[in-house]
């Protein structure tokens, strides 16, 4: 009981130190906006921290993906704690991206440093852990890689073979 007040006493305190601090006003080296003038000139207000995605596909790749195979943002995932990577991509062409979503198209997912294949797996009830339905623009699609001993981790590149469609250096996020 007498450990629970101590605890208590600590939070009361660190936060009525802490409130003040997080509520100062503004002193003359932070520009506020009430002055700001009426006109379009810039006013020195800094922009809150946001952290730049870059997009992993963009010039040759991306264009060579939405050409050849209709398809957009590859990407490649871990799931269900790395037990499972998972590939997704979005449909520009339905024609064209129809190769990628046939299941008679093998697919694997290939880690070149460890030497590692992986495939669908195929469950009794289920069946494939991948959509095969015919595709549709502007909807994504995915497919699941069995990932036994947790092989391939974030962070590690791979490239995922359908059939003739090969996607080469993808990061496993």
């Amino acid at each position: 009981m007498a450990a629970q007040r101590i605890l208590l006493a600590g939070f009361l305190i660190g936060g009525a130190i802490a409130s003040p601090l997080l509520a100062q006003t503004p002193t003359a080296s932070q520009p506020t906006t009430a002055g700001a003038p009426a006109s379009g000139a810039q006013s020195a207000v800094s922009t809150p921290y946001t952290r730049f995605h870059p997009n992993r596909f963009a010039g040759r790749a991306g264009r060579f993906y939405a050409l050849f195979w209709g398809i957009d943002t590859p990407t490649v995932k871990a799931a269900e704690a790395g037990e499972l990577i998972r590939f997704s991509y979005h449909v520009l062409d339905p024609q064209k991206a129809k190769a990628i979503n046939d299941k008679k198209n093998e697919a694997y997912l290939i880690f070149p440093d460890a030497k590692i294949r992986l495939s669908v797996p195929s469950l009794e009830k289920v069946g494939q852990l991948r959509q095969s339905s015919a595709p549709e623009a502007g909807k994504t699609y995915w497919m699941a890689f069995s990932n036994p001993g947790r092989r391939v981790k974030r962070g590690d590149r791979v490239d995922v073979t359908i059939g003739l469609f090969k996607a080469e250096g993808l990061v496993v996020e």
